[in-house]
């Protein structure tokens, strides 16, 4: 591997864990309050959360690698990567408005617009590099395993 590709690779992975991780940060004191909130069935047990994440972020960062550093059309890649970027940035949103906001249905319609930019941002994947695309699938599904845990937070703790 390249110099140059190995500090893309190291950026890549990092950028969505620093995001991540500064959202959680900005959200904890509505994560600690989600822990008292009656939950819908299925819901993990709290650790899983972050465990998820760090393992999506770190998915969803490797595909945007595999995308910088491929062999297809410079504004084809941009137009993936911007994708890429408005979806990691609802995403860095949809913490605070679920958590620290706890405006539940919201975020519900947060995470819907932004489902659909992780779709097509996998799309846009797929045309470049099919191993990127394959990389965001588990994230899509916990996105809409999420959308479940959320309209079931909406649901359940109407006052």
């Amino acid at each position: 591997m390249k110099k140059e590709n190995i500090g893309r690779l190291v950026a890549a992975l990092v950028i969505p864990i620093v995001i991540g991780g500064i959202s959680a940060a900005l959200s904890a004191k509505g994560m600690i309050n989600y822990a008292t909130m009656n939950k819908p069935p299925l819901s993990p047990p709290a650790w899983m959360f972050p465990v998820a994440w760090t393992i999506l972020y770190l998915m969803m960062g490797f595909a945007s690698y595999l995308i910088v550093v491929s062999e297809g059309e410079m504004r084809s890649k941009a137009m993936a990567l911007i994708i890429y970027a408005l979806q990691l940035l609802m995403n860095f949103m949809w913490s605070i408005i679920f958590f620290k906001w706890e405006q539940f249905m919201t975020a519900f319609a947060w995470l819907v617009v932004m489902f659909v930019f992780v779709i097509g941002c996998t799309i846009r994947f797929w045309r470049i590099k099919k191993l990127a695309a394959y990389m965001m699938i588990p994230y899509i599904a916990w996105l809409m395993f999420a959308a479940y845990l959320n309209m079931g937070a909406y649901i359940l703790n109407q006052a």
